[in-house]
Protein backbone atom coordinates (compact mmCIF):
# COMPACT_ATOMS: atom_id res chain seq x y z
CA UNK A 1 0.00 0.00 0.00
CA UNK A 2 1.09 3.58 -0.79
CA UNK A 3 1.19 6.05 1.32
CA UNK A 4 0.00 9.94 0.54
CA UNK A 5 0.11 12.24 2.84
CA UNK A 6 -1.71 15.98 2.53
CA UNK A 7 -0.45 18.93 4.67
CA UNK A 8 -3.38 20.93 5.03
CA UNK A 9 -6.91 20.84 5.01
CA UNK A 10 -8.56 24.11 3.92
CA UNK A 11 -10.98 25.05 1.30
CA UNK A 12 -8.88 24.12 -1.80
CA UNK A 13 -8.29 20.94 -0.18
CA UNK A 14 -11.72 19.37 -0.28
CA UNK A 15 -11.78 17.88 -3.23
CA UNK A 16 -8.66 16.70 -3.78
CA UNK A 17 -9.00 14.64 -0.38
CA UNK A 18 -12.29 13.17 -2.13
CA UNK A 19 -10.45 12.47 -5.67
CA UNK A 20 -7.67 10.65 -4.05
CA UNK A 21 -9.98 8.44 -1.48
CA UNK A 22 -12.21 7.77 -4.26
CA UNK A 23 -9.58 5.90 -5.75
CA UNK A 24 -8.09 4.76 -2.98
CA UNK A 25 -9.13 1.32 -3.33
CA UNK A 26 -8.38 1.00 -7.13
CA UNK A 27 -4.67 2.12 -6.48
CA UNK A 28 -4.08 0.49 -2.97
CA UNK A 29 -3.77 4.37 -1.14
CA UNK A 30 -4.11 5.39 2.08
CA UNK A 31 -4.63 9.06 2.51
CA UNK A 32 -3.36 10.54 5.38
CA UNK A 33 -4.57 14.48 5.86
CA UNK A 34 -3.31 16.84 8.64
CA UNK A 35 -4.70 19.40 9.74
CA UNK A 36 -4.64 21.41 13.11
CA UNK A 37 -8.12 21.07 12.94
CA UNK A 38 -9.11 17.69 13.70
CA UNK A 39 -12.54 18.13 13.20
CA UNK A 40 -12.43 19.39 9.41
CA UNK A 41 -10.30 16.71 8.76
CA UNK A 42 -12.39 14.11 10.01
CA UNK A 43 -15.60 15.98 8.29
CA UNK A 44 -13.46 15.50 4.79
CA UNK A 45 -12.31 12.15 5.17
CA UNK A 46 -15.81 11.08 6.33
CA UNK A 47 -15.94 7.23 7.39
CA UNK A 48 -13.64 6.09 4.19
CA UNK A 49 -11.46 2.98 5.30
CA UNK A 50 -8.50 4.38 3.01
CA UNK A 51 -8.49 7.63 5.02
CA UNK A 52 -6.72 8.85 8.03
CA UNK A 53 -7.14 12.26 9.73
CA UNK A 54 -4.21 13.43 11.71
CA UNK A 55 -3.87 16.39 13.98
CA UNK A 56 -0.16 18.11 14.47
CA UNK A 57 1.38 21.56 13.83
CA UNK A 58 2.52 21.03 10.06
CA UNK A 59 4.37 24.09 10.07
CA UNK A 60 6.84 22.70 12.59
CA UNK A 61 9.68 20.65 10.89
CA UNK A 62 10.20 18.40 14.03
CA UNK A 63 5.95 17.33 13.80
CA UNK A 64 6.05 16.91 9.98
CA UNK A 65 9.03 14.84 9.43
CA UNK A 66 8.35 11.48 10.84
CA UNK A 67 4.99 11.92 9.01
CA UNK A 68 6.74 12.24 5.56
CA UNK A 69 9.33 9.86 6.57
CA UNK A 70 6.32 7.21 6.19
CA UNK A 71 4.96 8.65 2.73
CA UNK A 72 5.48 7.85 -0.68
CA UNK A 73 4.00 11.15 -2.32
CA UNK A 74 3.83 14.40 -0.07
CA UNK A 75 1.10 16.93 -1.27
CA UNK A 76 1.61 20.04 0.65
CA UNK A 77 -1.50 22.73 0.59
CA UNK A 78 -0.07 24.97 3.31
CA UNK A 79 0.82 28.85 2.71
CA UNK A 80 3.41 28.95 -0.05
CA UNK A 81 5.96 30.14 2.19
CA UNK A 82 6.20 27.13 3.52
CA UNK A 83 6.73 24.82 0.31
CA UNK A 84 10.52 25.16 0.26
CA UNK A 85 10.66 23.36 3.79
CA UNK A 86 8.68 20.51 3.18
CA UNK A 87 10.95 20.69 -0.19
CA UNK A 88 13.69 20.27 1.82
CA UNK A 89 12.06 16.94 3.83
CA UNK A 90 11.47 15.19 0.50
CA UNK A 91 14.75 16.33 -0.26
CA UNK A 92 16.18 14.46 2.46
CA UNK A 93 14.07 11.74 2.94
CA UNK A 94 13.74 10.81 -0.53
CA UNK A 95 9.99 11.26 -0.98
CA UNK A 96 7.88 13.05 -4.28
CA UNK A 97 6.52 16.29 -3.46
CA UNK A 98 3.52 18.33 -5.19
CA UNK A 99 2.36 21.83 -4.56
CA UNK A 100 -0.02 24.25 -6.30
CA UNK A 101 1.81 27.34 -5.89
CA UNK A 102 3.98 29.26 -7.61
CA UNK A 103 8.01 27.96 -7.59
CA UNK A 104 9.91 30.73 -5.93
CA UNK A 105 13.47 31.49 -5.73
CA UNK A 106 13.86 29.15 -2.99
CA UNK A 107 12.39 26.38 -4.13
CA UNK A 108 13.95 26.76 -7.71
CA UNK A 109 17.33 26.76 -5.79
CA UNK A 110 16.64 23.37 -4.86
CA UNK A 111 16.13 21.50 -8.44
CA UNK A 112 19.51 20.02 -8.64
CA UNK A 113 19.17 18.33 -5.16
CA UNK A 114 15.56 17.31 -5.96
CA UNK A 115 17.37 15.80 -8.79
CA UNK A 116 20.11 14.09 -7.09
CA UNK A 117 17.88 12.50 -4.69
CA UNK A 118 15.45 11.19 -7.72
CA UNK A 119 12.13 12.92 -6.81
CA UNK A 120 9.79 15.18 -8.76
CA UNK A 121 8.44 18.62 -6.53
CA UNK A 122 5.43 19.30 -9.28
CA UNK A 123 4.42 23.06 -8.72
CA UNK A 124 1.96 25.70 -10.26
CA UNK A 125 -0.39 21.95 -10.69
CA UNK A 126 -3.51 24.27 -9.36
CA UNK A 127 -5.49 26.71 -11.59
CA UNK A 128 -3.89 29.93 -11.74
CA UNK A 129 -0.74 29.01 -11.84
CA UNK A 130 -1.92 25.24 -13.18
CA UNK A 131 -4.82 24.66 -15.22
CA UNK A 132 -3.55 28.09 -17.06
CA UNK A 133 -0.12 26.70 -17.96
CA UNK A 134 -1.49 23.41 -19.32
CA UNK A 135 -4.16 25.42 -21.36
CA UNK A 136 -1.81 27.95 -22.91
CA UNK A 137 0.93 25.22 -23.96
CA UNK A 138 -1.70 22.69 -25.69
CA UNK A 139 -2.28 25.96 -27.92
CA UNK A 140 1.49 27.42 -28.26
CA UNK A 141 2.56 24.05 -29.10
CA UNK A 142 -0.14 23.28 -31.66
CA UNK A 143 0.53 26.84 -33.09
CA UNK A 144 4.72 26.06 -33.21
CA UNK A 145 3.90 22.80 -34.36
CA UNK A 146 2.18 24.04 -37.80
CA UNK A 147 5.09 26.78 -37.83
CA UNK A 148 3.07 29.76 -36.82
CA UNK A 149 5.01 32.85 -34.68
CA UNK A 150 2.89 34.26 -32.34
CA UNK A 151 2.71 37.83 -31.64
CA UNK A 152 0.25 38.01 -28.10
CA UNK A 153 -0.49 36.00 -25.63
CA UNK A 154 -3.24 37.88 -22.97
CA UNK A 155 -4.33 35.46 -20.44
CA UNK A 156 -6.92 35.90 -17.72
CA UNK A 157 -8.42 34.15 -15.05
CA UNK A 158 -11.22 35.13 -12.10
CA UNK A 159 -12.42 33.48 -9.21
CA UNK A 160 -16.93 34.78 -9.18
CA UNK A 161 -20.00 33.80 -8.37
CA UNK A 162 -22.11 31.85 -10.41
CA UNK A 163 -25.17 34.07 -12.14
CA UNK A 164 -27.66 32.26 -10.40
CA UNK A 165 -25.97 33.14 -6.98
CA UNK A 166 -25.08 36.59 -8.07
CA UNK A 167 -27.08 38.33 -5.62
CA UNK A 168 -25.21 41.87 -4.40
CA UNK A 169 -24.24 45.41 -6.18
CA UNK A 170 -20.65 44.31 -6.31
CA UNK A 171 -21.60 40.65 -8.25
CA UNK A 172 -18.72 39.17 -6.07
CA UNK A 173 -18.40 36.95 -3.10
CA UNK A 174 -15.23 35.49 -1.77
CA UNK A 175 -14.31 32.29 -3.38
CA UNK A 176 -10.59 31.94 -1.63
CA UNK A 177 -8.91 33.51 1.07
CA UNK A 178 -10.21 36.67 1.76
CA UNK A 179 -7.04 38.57 2.35
CA UNK A 180 -5.64 37.76 -0.75
CA UNK A 181 -8.57 39.85 -2.37
CA UNK A 182 -7.72 42.92 -0.25
CA UNK A 183 -4.45 43.32 -0.81
CA UNK A 184 -4.58 42.12 -4.25
CA UNK A 185 -1.77 44.06 -7.02
CA UNK A 186 0.56 45.73 -4.08
CA UNK A 187 3.62 45.42 -3.47
CA UNK A 188 5.08 46.89 -6.74
CA UNK A 189 3.97 48.22 -9.78
CA UNK A 190 2.72 45.21 -12.72
CA UNK A 191 4.44 45.10 -15.55
CA UNK A 192 4.03 43.28 -19.15
CA UNK A 193 4.65 43.97 -22.51
CA UNK A 194 2.42 45.15 -25.35
CA UNK A 195 3.85 45.88 -28.90
CA UNK A 196 7.24 45.63 -27.84
CA UNK A 197 6.53 48.44 -25.24
CA UNK A 198 7.21 47.91 -21.34
CA UNK A 199 4.22 49.04 -19.75
CA UNK A 200 3.91 49.59 -16.10
CA UNK A 201 1.13 49.75 -13.87
CA UNK A 202 1.60 51.24 -10.19
CA UNK A 203 -1.06 50.11 -7.60
CA UNK A 204 -2.86 53.16 -7.72
CA UNK A 205 -3.88 52.99 -11.10
CA UNK A 206 -3.93 48.98 -11.43
CA UNK A 207 -7.91 49.05 -10.63
CA UNK A 208 -8.98 51.81 -13.35
CA UNK A 209 -6.79 50.60 -16.42
CA UNK A 210 -9.18 47.31 -17.50
CA UNK A 211 -9.61 45.62 -20.55
CA UNK A 212 -12.83 44.18 -21.44
CA UNK A 213 -14.29 40.81 -22.42
CA UNK A 214 -16.90 38.91 -23.30
CA UNK A 215 -17.05 35.05 -22.97
CA UNK A 216 -20.25 33.54 -24.96
CA UNK A 217 -22.75 32.19 -23.05
CA UNK A 218 -21.75 34.02 -19.64
CA UNK A 219 -21.54 38.04 -20.76
CA UNK A 220 -19.51 41.06 -19.75
CA UNK A 221 -16.28 40.73 -17.77
CA UNK A 222 -13.07 42.74 -16.66
CA UNK A 223 -9.62 42.32 -16.79
CA UNK A 224 -6.91 44.42 -14.57
CA UNK A 225 -3.14 43.26 -14.95
CA UNK A 226 -1.21 40.56 -12.67
CA UNK A 227 1.75 42.11 -11.24
CA UNK A 228 4.25 39.77 -13.33
CA UNK A 229 3.58 39.16 -16.73
CA UNK A 230 6.91 39.47 -18.28
CA UNK A 231 8.25 36.10 -16.22
CA UNK A 232 5.97 33.69 -18.69
CA UNK A 233 7.83 34.85 -21.61
CA UNK A 234 10.53 32.15 -20.41
CA UNK A 235 7.54 30.07 -18.85
CA UNK A 236 6.28 29.60 -21.86
CA UNK A 237 8.94 29.58 -24.02
CA UNK A 238 7.70 33.21 -25.94
CA UNK A 239 11.06 34.96 -24.92
CA UNK A 240 11.13 37.21 -28.21
CA UNK A 241 6.95 37.83 -27.59
CA UNK A 242 6.27 41.28 -28.64
CA UNK A 243 2.74 41.30 -26.04
CA UNK A 244 2.29 39.56 -23.03
CA UNK A 245 -0.01 40.14 -19.95
CA UNK A 246 -1.76 38.31 -17.73
CA UNK A 247 -4.87 39.75 -15.53
CA UNK A 248 -7.81 39.24 -13.06
CA UNK A 249 -11.11 38.80 -14.22
CA UNK A 250 -14.19 40.35 -11.98
CA UNK A 251 -17.49 41.86 -13.22
CA UNK A 252 -17.83 45.27 -14.80
CA UNK A 253 -18.11 47.83 -12.03
CA UNK A 254 -16.50 46.27 -9.40
CA UNK A 255 -12.37 47.41 -10.27
CA UNK A 256 -13.39 51.35 -10.09
CA UNK A 257 -15.55 50.64 -7.28
CA UNK A 258 -12.74 48.95 -5.66
CA UNK A 259 -10.59 51.59 -6.54
CA UNK A 260 -12.42 53.95 -4.14
CA UNK A 261 -10.79 51.81 -1.39
CA UNK A 262 -7.18 52.07 -2.00
CA UNK A 263 -7.76 55.74 -3.07
CA UNK A 264 -9.35 56.45 0.06
CA UNK A 265 -6.15 54.30 2.21
CA UNK A 266 -8.36 51.60 3.12
CA UNK A 267 -6.25 49.09 1.78
CA UNK A 268 -3.17 49.59 3.52
CA UNK A 269 -1.50 47.08 5.87
CA UNK A 270 1.64 48.72 6.41
CA UNK A 271 0.32 50.27 10.48
CA UNK A 272 -2.49 49.75 12.60
CA UNK A 273 -4.64 52.02 13.56
CA UNK A 274 -4.99 53.81 16.54
CA UNK A 275 -7.77 51.91 19.10
CA UNK A 276 -8.88 49.95 16.23
CA UNK A 277 -11.00 47.81 18.53
CA UNK A 278 -13.36 50.17 19.09
CA UNK A 279 -13.97 51.42 15.62
CA UNK A 280 -17.61 50.92 13.86
CA UNK A 281 -17.44 50.60 10.02
CA UNK A 282 -18.88 54.26 9.76
CA UNK A 283 -15.75 55.32 12.41
CA UNK A 284 -13.66 53.45 10.16
CA UNK A 285 -14.51 55.03 6.82
CA UNK A 286 -14.87 59.14 8.53
CA UNK A 287 -11.21 58.17 9.24
CA UNK A 288 -9.79 58.56 5.73
CA UNK A 289 -12.39 61.90 5.05
CA UNK A 290 -11.76 64.97 6.02
CA UNK A 291 -13.33 66.42 8.95
CA UNK A 292 -16.16 69.09 8.58
CA UNK A 293 -18.09 70.41 11.46
CA UNK A 294 -21.71 69.97 10.02
CA UNK A 295 -21.35 67.81 7.11
CA UNK A 296 -22.35 64.12 7.61
CA UNK A 297 -20.11 61.05 6.69
CA UNK A 298 -22.26 60.43 4.02
CA UNK A 299 -22.43 63.91 2.34
CA UNK A 300 -18.35 63.63 2.74
CA UNK A 301 -18.06 59.94 0.90
CA UNK A 302 -20.51 61.53 -1.86
CA UNK A 303 -17.81 64.32 -2.24
CA UNK A 304 -14.83 61.90 -2.31
CA UNK A 305 -16.74 59.84 -5.27
CA UNK A 306 -17.31 62.49 -7.35
CA UNK A 307 -20.41 62.82 -9.67
CA UNK A 308 -18.48 60.98 -12.10
CA UNK A 309 -18.59 57.71 -9.62
CA UNK A 310 -22.02 58.80 -8.10
CA UNK A 311 -23.69 55.50 -9.15
CA UNK A 312 -21.53 52.93 -6.98
CA UNK A 313 -22.52 54.92 -3.92
CA UNK A 314 -25.14 51.88 -3.11
CA UNK A 315 -22.36 49.14 -3.53
CA UNK A 316 -20.86 51.05 -0.40
CA UNK A 317 -24.48 51.71 1.14
CA UNK A 318 -25.17 47.91 0.63
CA UNK A 319 -21.44 46.76 2.52
CA UNK A 320 -22.56 48.97 5.72
CA UNK A 321 -19.81 51.13 5.90
CA UNK A 322 -22.09 54.20 7.17
CA UNK A 323 -23.60 51.95 10.24
CA UNK A 324 -22.17 53.07 13.25
CA UNK A 325 -24.44 50.69 15.91
CA UNK A 326 -21.50 48.19 16.61
CA UNK A 327 -17.50 47.92 16.37
CA UNK A 328 -15.64 45.42 14.04
CA UNK A 329 -13.84 44.43 16.91
CA UNK A 330 -10.32 43.63 15.70
CA UNK A 331 -7.95 44.74 18.07
CA UNK A 332 -4.64 46.18 16.88
CA UNK A 333 -5.97 46.32 13.18
CA UNK A 334 -4.70 47.24 9.98
CA UNK A 335 -7.12 49.38 7.65
CA UNK A 336 -6.80 46.03 5.26
CA UNK A 337 -7.34 43.97 8.29
CA UNK A 338 -10.87 45.60 9.33
CA UNK A 339 -11.69 46.08 5.90
CA UNK A 340 -11.26 42.63 5.35
CA UNK A 341 -13.90 42.03 8.60
CA UNK A 342 -16.68 44.51 7.13
CA UNK A 343 -15.88 42.56 3.91
CA UNK A 344 -16.39 38.99 5.14
CA UNK A 345 -19.44 39.64 6.82
CA UNK A 346 -21.43 40.79 3.50
CA UNK A 347 -19.57 39.01 0.63
CA UNK A 348 -19.84 35.20 2.01
CA UNK A 349 -21.00 32.50 0.16
CA UNK A 350 -24.88 32.04 1.90
CA UNK A 351 -26.14 28.40 1.90
CA UNK A 352 -26.59 27.51 -1.29
CA UNK A 353 -24.66 29.74 -3.22
CA UNK A 354 -22.28 27.78 -5.99
CA UNK A 355 -18.98 29.74 -7.04
CA UNK A 356 -17.41 30.36 -10.93
CA UNK A 357 -14.04 30.04 -12.37
CA UNK A 358 -13.53 31.70 -15.25
CA UNK A 359 -10.45 31.77 -17.65
CA UNK A 360 -9.70 33.29 -20.92
CA UNK A 361 -6.67 33.08 -23.42
CA UNK A 362 -6.49 34.96 -26.15
CA UNK A 363 -3.47 34.65 -28.99
CA UNK A 364 -2.51 36.08 -32.26
CA UNK A 365 -0.21 34.47 -34.12
CA UNK A 366 1.13 34.54 -38.39
CA UNK A 367 1.08 31.85 -40.49
CA UNK A 368 2.13 32.17 -44.52
CA UNK A 369 1.83 35.91 -44.24
CA UNK A 370 -1.88 35.75 -42.37
CA UNK A 371 -2.91 36.75 -39.04
CA UNK A 372 -4.77 34.44 -36.67
CA UNK A 373 -6.54 34.89 -33.51
CA UNK A 374 -7.25 32.16 -31.51
CA UNK A 375 -9.85 32.54 -27.97
CA UNK A 376 -10.09 30.08 -25.75
CA UNK A 377 -12.72 29.86 -22.74
CA UNK A 378 -12.98 27.96 -19.37
CA UNK A 379 -16.04 28.36 -17.29
CA UNK A 380 -16.98 25.91 -14.29
CA UNK A 381 -19.41 26.22 -11.75
CA UNK A 382 -19.50 24.60 -8.80
CA UNK A 383 -21.12 21.34 -6.79
CA UNK A 384 -21.99 23.67 -3.79
CA UNK A 385 -20.21 25.21 -0.86
CA UNK A 386 -17.65 22.73 -0.05
CA UNK A 387 -16.91 20.92 -3.78
CA UNK A 388 -16.85 24.67 -5.15
CA UNK A 389 -15.73 25.33 -8.37
CA UNK A 390 -12.21 26.81 -6.81
CA UNK A 391 -11.43 23.65 -5.07
CA UNK A 392 -12.30 21.27 -8.27
CA UNK A 393 -9.98 23.46 -10.66
CA UNK A 394 -7.32 23.31 -8.12
CA UNK A 395 -7.59 20.23 -6.08
CA UNK A 396 -8.32 17.95 -9.12
CA UNK A 397 -5.40 18.90 -11.43
CA UNK A 398 -3.11 18.11 -8.12
CA UNK A 399 -4.62 14.74 -7.36
CA UNK A 400 -4.43 13.90 -11.23
CA UNK A 401 -0.75 14.67 -11.10
CA UNK A 402 -0.40 12.55 -7.40
CA UNK A 403 -2.07 9.27 -9.57
CA UNK A 404 0.68 9.66 -12.09
CA UNK A 405 3.18 9.85 -10.19
CA UNK A 406 2.83 7.25 -7.87
CA UNK A 407 1.62 4.99 -10.59
CA UNK A 408 5.26 6.11 -12.37
CA UNK A 409 3.43 8.11 -15.49
CA UNK A 410 4.81 11.16 -14.57
CA UNK A 411 8.73 10.85 -14.96
CA UNK A 412 10.17 14.46 -14.81
CA UNK A 413 12.66 14.65 -11.89
CA UNK A 414 13.49 17.74 -9.73
CA UNK A 415 11.61 21.38 -9.38
CA UNK A 416 9.28 21.23 -12.23
CA UNK A 417 6.24 22.20 -13.37
CA UNK A 418 3.40 20.70 -16.16
CA UNK A 419 4.63 22.78 -19.34
CA UNK A 420 5.78 19.09 -20.98
CA UNK A 421 3.23 17.55 -23.38
CA UNK A 422 4.00 14.23 -21.55
CA UNK A 423 2.75 15.94 -18.43
CA UNK A 424 -0.19 18.00 -19.70
CA UNK A 425 -2.07 16.31 -21.94
CA UNK A 426 -3.17 13.55 -19.71
CA UNK A 427 -4.25 15.56 -16.88
CA UNK A 428 -6.22 18.17 -18.91
CA UNK A 429 -7.73 15.48 -20.93
CA UNK A 430 -8.66 13.70 -17.17
CA UNK A 431 -10.05 17.21 -16.22
CA UNK A 432 -12.60 17.26 -19.16
CA UNK A 433 -14.65 14.44 -17.61
CA UNK A 434 -14.81 16.35 -14.54
CA UNK A 435 -16.48 19.24 -16.81
CA UNK A 436 -12.93 21.41 -16.57
CA UNK A 437 -12.90 21.72 -20.40
CA UNK A 438 -11.97 24.58 -22.80
CA UNK A 439 -14.17 26.01 -25.92
CA UNK A 440 -11.79 26.78 -28.65
CA UNK A 441 -12.41 29.43 -31.93
CA UNK A 442 -10.12 30.57 -34.49
CA UNK A 443 -10.46 33.47 -36.97
CA UNK A 444 -8.17 35.41 -39.39
CA UNK A 445 -8.00 39.17 -38.56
Amino acid sequence: MKRILILGAGLSASSLIRYLLNNSLNYNWEVRVVDQDLELVQKKIGNHERGVALCFNALERNERKPEIEKADLVISMLPARFHPEVAEDCIELKKDLITPSYISKEMQALHEEAIKAGIVIMNEIGVDPGIDHMSAMKIIHEIHKKGGTIEAFRSYCGGLIAPESDTNPWNYKFTWNPRNVVLAGQGGASCFLDHKEYKYIPYNRLFSRLIRISVDGYGDFEGYANRDSLSYRKTYGLEDIPTIFRGTLRRPGYSEAWNVFIELGMTDDSYKMERSETLTPRSFLNAFLPYHPTRSVEDKFRAFLRSDRETFYEKFAWLGLFDGSAPIGVKDASPAQLLEAILKEKLVLEEGDKDMLVMYHEFEYTLDGKRHRVTSSMVNIGEDQIYTSMSNTVGLPVAIAAKRILTGDLKTKGVTLPVQPENYEPILEELRTFGISFEESEEVI
